[in-house]
C-alpha cells in the first residue's frame, strides 16, 4: 500500500448532536432561512435522519413554500412510519393543499398509532367534512371531544357539521358549549349566528355575529352576515354599512358586492346597485345570482333595451359555458298519450306565483294533462298544502346540480317545461340551458327576456307583450288572448267597506307596493297630487316602514317636495288578512312607475279600490295597463306624468262617482279575465296544445 495514498473519508451514521441542537435553535428563534440551510445540509449528508426532515417541513411552511414542505413531511413520515406525529403533520399539510383524500389517510394512520392524539381526530373531522361525509365527521369530532371535553374548537366544528345536517338544536347546543369553554372563540360565535339565523331568531343571530366581530374585527364573513341580518330585518342603512365594511376587509368578496347591490336597490339607489352587481360578476362570473340581480334591475327600474340585451347575452354566454352537451332529442315523449307539463319555481307558496297559479291548476284537473311541479325551495306553507295535491307529480330540485335537475326533468318525459321565476329569487334558469324538454316557456314570475336561447317562448298578452316590442326578447312572444294572468281570489271573508273619504272628510291615496319602487320621479308626482287635493293623505305600507330610519327617509323625501309629515300614513306589513283589510282605509290607489303593481293592484281591485296607472314602454311597465283594460278601467291609465296628476285630481274630486265605482268594483273584476279561471284555463290549454302541434312533439295530441 502506497504510504502517500489518502484514506477514504467515511460518513458518520448520524449528524452530530450539536448540529441538531443548532437546527432546533434556529427554528425556535424564527431564523427560518438558517434553519432551512442547515436542515438541507443535514438531509443531504444524512438522508435517513428523520429529525432533520421533520423540522425541514415546518421550516419550509414558515417560509411560505407549502408544496416544498410536503416533500419533507412525506419523507419524515416514511422514515418514521410508527411516528403518529409525523403522519399528523403530513395530514395537516395535505389538508392545507386541499388534498383531502390523502389527508384522511394520514390522519387515520396517526390515530391508529396514537388513539389519544386529540388533534388528529379533530382534523380528521374537518377533512371528512370537506369531503362531504358529514356523519363520519360527527364521529371524529365526538372522539376528539371524548378525549378532551374542553376542546372548544371541536365543539364548534361539531356544531357546524350538525348545522349542515339540519340538526339545528343540536348544533346550537354544541356552539353554546364551545363558547362556554372559550368565550373568545370568534368562529364559534359566528357559527352560532348562522344557526340562530336558520332557526329564525334574527336578533339573537345579529348579536352572535357582532360578538364575533368584537373578538375579531377583521372577520369579514361576520360583517357580511351582520349585513344579511340587518337587510332581512329591514334596517337597510345599517346593512349597507356592514357590507361595505366586509368589502373594505376583502375587496374581492363577491357575495358582499352582490348583497350590497340588493340593499342599494331596496334603498332606491339604482345606479349604485348596478355598479355593485357588475363588480360581483367581474369577481365571480359564474355566479348566476349576481347576473339575475343585475338583470332584474335592468329589466325594471333601469330599463334600456340595448343595455338589457347586453347583460342578458353575457348571462347566456356564461351559462352555456357551464353546460355540457345539452339535450337535443327526447326519444320517448312521442309515445305519451297524455300531455306532460312541468313547472319550475321556488314560489309554490304564499307568493304572487302561488296566488296566480292555483285557480289554473284547479281547472286543469279535468283535462288530460299530467302536471309536474319542480320546486326549487324547500319552504312550505298553507298555500303549498293547497297546491301540492293539484300536481300529479312533485319532484324537488333542491340539492340537485343543474345537470342532475335537467336529467330528472328529462327522465320525466316532459313535453313543455315552464319557468315561473325568470331572474327572481330561487330561480334555476341554468337548468333550462340544458334543454331538458323539447319546448320551454317563460311565464308568470318575470317580466323580461331570460336571455336563454333554449327558452322558446315568453307567454304574454296584447298589452304586456305588444308585437312591436318583440325585439326586447330573445324568446318568441306567444300571446294569450286577453290577459297572461289569472288571479285566485283570497280565501277570506272580507267585505268592501264604504268610501273612507265620507267619514274622514279627506281623500286617502294609497300604495302598498314595495318602497324601493318609489323613485324620485314618483315622489314628485305624488307630492304634486297631495298639493292639489287639499287635506289629502298618502298611505304607504311596506316592510321597510317598520323601522324609524326608513320612515324618516320617506318623510325627508316628501319634505323636499314641500309635503309635511302629517300628510303621510306610514305602516309596516301585516299578515295577509289584516293587510287586505287596510284597503278599506284607501279611497284610490296610486301605482308606482315604471315598476307598477301586479298582485297588489288586483288585491286592491278585489277590495273595491281602483288603481291609477301609467302607460309604459316595456313588459313590466305595461302590467298596469293590462290590469286596467281587462278590468274595465281603461280611463284609469294615464299617458304621462301630467295626465297621471290630472286624473288623480279629477277622480278624487268626484266622491259620489268614486263611491259608486267602489260599491260595484269587486263584482266587476270578478267577472273580468283576471278572475275567470275557467276561461283562462281554456285559453292556456289551447295555447299549449297549439305549441305541441306546431312543433310536432307528439302525434297523439
Amino acid at each position: 500500500m502506497n504510504a502517500n495514498s489518502k484514506k477514504k473519508k467515511v460518513k458518520g451514521a448520524a449528524p452530530a448532536q450539536h448540529q441538531l441542537n443548532s437546527l432546533l435553535a434556529f427554528y425556535q428563534n424564527g431564523q427560518f432561512a438558517f434553519a432551512e440551510m442547515l436542515a438541507v445540509s443535514i438531509t443531504q449528508e444524512f438522508p435517513k435522519d428523520q429529525f432533520a426532515w421533520k423540522l425541514l417541513g415546518p421550516t419550509l411552511k414558515q417560509l411560505g413554500r407549502l408544496d416544498d414542505s410536503l416533500v419533507a413531511f412525506k419523507r419524515s413520515a416514511g422514515l418514521a412510519f410508527q411516528d403518529a406525529g409525523a403522519h399528523y403533520n403530513l395530514g395537516v399539510t395535505l389538508q392545507e393543499l386541499g388534498r383531502f383524500d390523502e389527508a384522511e389517510l394520514s390522519y387515520k394512520k396517526a390515530t391508529e398509532l396514537n388513539p389519544a392524539l386529540v388533534e388528529a381526530h379533530g382534523n380528521l373531522g374537518i377533512t371528512l367534512h370537506e369531503l362531504g361525509r358529514l356523519d363520519a365527521a360527527v364521529v371524529s369530532y365526538s372522539k376528539a371531544i371524548a378525549l378532551s371535553p374542553d376542546y372548544a374548537l371541536a365543539h364548534s366544528n361539531l356544531g357546524l357539521t350538525l348545522h349542515e345536517l339540519g340538526k339545528l338544536d343540536e348544533a346550537k347546543a354544541s356552539f353554546k358549549q364551545a363558547i362556554a369553554l372559550n368565550p373568545d372563540l370568534a368562529v364559534a360565535h359566528y357559527n352560532m349566528g348562522n344557526t340562530l339565523k336558520k332557526l329564525g331568531t334574527l336578533v339573537q343571530a345579529e348579536a352572535s355575529y357582532k360578538q364575533a366581530i368584537v373578538l375579531n374585527p377583521s372577520f369579514c364573513e361576520a360583517h357580511y352576515n351582520v349585513g344579511v341580518m340587518l337587510q332581512e330585518l329591514g334596517r337597510l342603512n345599517e346593512a349597507q354599512a356592514s357590507y361595505k365594511q366586509a368589502i373594505a376587509l376583502n375587496p374581492d368578496y363577491a357575495l358582499a358586492h352582490n348583497n350590497l347591490g340588493v340593499t342599494l336597490q331596496e334603498l332606491g339607489k339604482f345606479d349604485e346597485a348596478e355598479v355593485s352587481y357588475t363588480k360581483a360578476i367581474a369577481l365571480k362570473p359564474y355566479d348566476s345570482e349576481a347576473h339575475s340581480n343585475r338583470l332584474m334591475l335592468a329589466g325594471s327600474m333601469l330599463f334600456d333595451p340595448g343595455n338589457y340585451q347586453k347583460y342578458a347575452a353575457y348571462f347566456s354566454n356564461i351559462t352555456s359555458k357551464r353546460v355540457g352537451k345539452h339535450f337535443t332529442s327526447w326519444p320517448d315523449i312521442k309515445e305519451s298519450k297524455r300531455l306532460r307539463i312541468g313547472f319550475v319555481s321556488g314560489d309554490f307558496r304564499s307568493h304572487p306565483v302561488g296566488y296566480f297559479i292555483e285557480s289554473l291548476l284547479i281547472k286543469l284537473q279535468q283535462s288530460s294533462i299530467d302536471l309536474f311541479a319542480y320546486p326549487t325551495l324547500n319552504k312550505e306553507d298553507p298555500i303549498t298544502g293547497r297546491l301540492k295535491p293539484l300536481f300529479h307529480h312533485w319532484h324537488s330540485l333542491v340539492g340537485l346540480s343543474d345537470e342532475q335537475a335537467a336529467q330528472r326533468i328529462n327522465n320525466d318525459k316532459i313535453h313543455i317545461l315552464f319557468d315561473l321565476s325568470g331572474h327572481t329569487a330561487h330561480n334555476r334558469l341554468p337548468v333550462f340551458a340544458w334543454k331538458p324538454a323539447p319546448l320551454q316557456v317563460s311565464w308568470l314570475g318575470y317580466f323580461a327576456s331570460t336571455g336563454l336561447p333554449e327558452i322558446d317562448y315568453i307567454l304574454g298578452d296584447p298589452f304586456v307583450t305588444p308585437v312591436q316590442e318583440a325585439e326586447h326578447f330573445i324568446e318568441k312572444i306567444w300571446q294569450l288572448p286577453e290577459s297572461y294572468l289569472c288571479f285566485t281570489p283570497p280565501d277570506l271573508d272580507l267585505k268592501v267597506g264604504p268610501l273612507p273619504a265620507f267619514s274622514k272628510e279627506f281623500i286617502t291615496f294609497g300604495c302598498f307596493n314595495k318602497l324601493s319602487r318609489m323613485t324620485d320621479e314618483v315622489v314628485s308626482v305624488r307630492a304634486e297630487i297631495l298639493h292639489s287635493v287639499p287635506e289629502s293623505r298618502l298611505f304607504l305600507k311596506d316592510q321597510q316602514l317598520e323601522h324609524d330610519a326608513n320612515r324618516d327617509r320617506v318623510v325627508s323625501r316628501f319634505a323636499s317636495c314641500g309635503v309635511t309629515a302629517d300628510r303621510l300614513i306610514l305602516e309596516g306589513r301585516d299578515k295577509r288578512e289584516d293587510y287586505l283589510a287596510c284597503y278599506n282605509r284607501v279611497d284610490l290607489a296610486l301605482s308606482p312607475f315604471p315598476y307598477g303593481g301586479g298582485t297588489t293592484s288586483l288585491e286592491g281591485l278585489w277590495m273595491g279600490v281602483p288603481v291609477l296607472t301609467k302607460t309604459g314602454n316595456h313588459f313590466l311597465s305595461h302590467v298596469g295597463e293590462s290590469i286596467a283594460h281587462n278590468s274595465g278601467l281603461s280611463d284609469w291609465v294615464a299617458a304621462d306624468n301630467n295626465d297621471y296628476i290630472d286624473k288623480a285630481i279629477a277622480f278624487a274630486s268626484d266622491l259620489e262617482k268614486l263611491a259608486a265605482l267602489r260599491r260595484g268594483l269587486r263584482e266587476q273584476v270578478l267577472g273580468s279575465p283576471f278572475f275567470n279561471a275557467e276561461k283562462f284555463a281554456f285559453h292556456f290549454e289551447q295555447t299549449i296544445r297549439e305549441m305541441v302541434k306546431l312543433h310536432k312533439i307528439t302525434p297523439h295530441l
